[in-house]
């Protein structure tokens, strides 16, 4: 009998015990096995994407996981796949190297969410805190704009950033991406909760109106920043649609368009296009994890009312 009918063999035989023996006592464990029994389902592909960079293309398909540990080598287990990632390719503008593709990813991840993060949350502290002519209907429009697909606008902004001389650069999509409705009237909505007292007496201190969205504002909804910056991080890292249609020289190009294309070029090696696929991954991973109380904060503000 193998190792694992041994230990199914012996969780049913205590299983069965348990029952036996009382059965109001049986929940707490049967409530253990279903989230023990979840968790496997959730890391379980996280475990095979690890195990399978780190396979040799000659065992890839042998193995579900890892070898046996007695058939551990350099035959089997190696850096192969990296070496093979981070070798330069050839293409019409020279010789490209992964790291480049990694760094363009970087660049328009991290301005376009400083710029959607700045410009969203000055105009929904704006809409919050202050009244002027015109906004209700601004309010209007920029509520009727999120129901407007962002496939329509690709045509006319492609026209645009072409008429400004930005295509097939990161500039072009920063530009028309740094600030959205959506951005807006989240932090419209946090702004809300801002108390006018505050705004006030800062304003008989001396405060200029741009050092209470600095001073006092923006501390008080840094959960939802963090909250907005994380997915805004995430949706510009992962775009695919935009970049593809913007982007023409390959040493521009952001990861999932490089991924996408490796897809078909590592057929044979598919344990290079996993481990492209893992260091993609570990950028929105480090920034999940430091972002992470802040996070879990502005998604369940306001949830709670004392």
């Amino acid at each position: 009998m193998n190792p694992t009918r041994l230990a199914l063999f012996t969780a049913l035989a205590v299983f069965a015990a348990l029952c036996a023996l009382s059965p109001r006592r049986l929940f707490p464990y049967v409530r253990v096995l279903l989230l023990g029994l979840a968790t496997l389902v959730i890391v379980a592909p996280f475990l095979w994407l690890l195990a399978a960079i780190f396979k040799d293309r000659t065992v890839f398909d042998e193995y579900l996981f890892l070898p046996p540990p007695a058939k551990w080598s350099s035959g089997t287990m190696n850096l192969d796949n990296f070496r093979e990632l981070f070798r330069g390719k050839p293409s019409v503008g020279g010789t490209v190297y992964f790291w480049q593709y990694v760094l363009n990813s970087t660049v328009y991840a991290t301005v376009n969410t400083v710029l959607n993060v700045f410009f969203c949350s000055l105009a929904g502290f704006a809409l919050a805190k202050y009244e002027f002519r015109g906004k209700a209907w601004l309010m209007a429009l920029m509520l009727g704009s999120m129901t407007v697909p962002s496939a329509l606008l690709l045509a006319p902004l492609y026209k645009m950033v072409v008429d400004l001389g930005m295509v097939d650069s990161l500039v072009g999509l920063i530009v028309p991406g740094m600030v959205n409705a959506y951005g807006i009237f989240l932090f419209r909505q946090a702004c809300m909760g801002v108390p006018d007292e505050m705004l006030d007496a800062g304003r008989i201190d001396g405060c200029s109106e741009i050092a209470l969205y600095f001073r006092l504002a923006m501390p008080l909804v840094r959960p939802m920043a963090a909250a907005f910056s994380l997915m805004t991080f995430l949706g510009t890292w992962n775009a695919f649609f935009a970049p593809n249609v913007f982007l023409q020289t390959q040493k521009n190009f952001t990861i999932p368009i490089v991924l996408y294309m490796y897809v078909d070029d590592y057929q044979s090696n598919f344990g290079v296009f996993l481990a492209g696929t893992a260091l993609a991954m570990l950028p929105p991973m480090i920034l999940f994890f430091a972002l992470e109380k802040e996070f879990i904060s502005g998604l369940t503000s306001g949830a709670v009312k004392g």
